[in-house]
């Protein structure tokens, strides 16, 4: 029999090594924030392994949060950084939002966080 082939077109096989994908943080923490502005952040990482890495994708926890990351595949000793904007519009208080970033890595999941305290100006104080 040959080419067992099932819907891996343009993918590589994955005999050369492992991607180990090793982050500087896993959390930020913006402080106080005032609302209606959006504050960023970059989570920076590398790629510790032997073989390439290759972010699949990168989902939070809430439609405020937009995550930015490199498609292209990181080569072993090489970095990387997945950029992460948080929009404080109609937000007010403690924030805490998730990022799943997925990737080809020895472990294919991990979850970095951000947190925000948004403070609104131009609400009167609830009685």
């Amino acid at each position: 029999k040959q080419g067992n082939h099932k819907g891996s077109a343009g993918v590589q096989a994955d005999d050369t090594g492992k991607a180990i994908i090793t982050f500087a943080s896993h959390v930020h923490d913006f402080g106080k924030v005032s609302e209606g502005g959006k504050v960023g952040c970059i989570f920076a990482f590398q790629n510790t392994g032997t073989g390439s890495l290759l972010i699949n994708n990168a989902v939070t926890s809430c439609g405020c949060t937009v995550p930015k990351y490199d498609t292209k595949p990181i080569e072993p000793g090489s970095s990387g950084s997945i950029e992460v904007v948080l929009d404080t519009s109609g937000r007010s208080g403690i924030q805490t939002k998730s990022i799943s970033v997925y990737s080809n890595a020895s472990t294919p999941v991990v979850i970095l966080q951000i947190k925000a305290e948004v403070i609104t100006n131009d609400a009167p104080p609830v009685q």
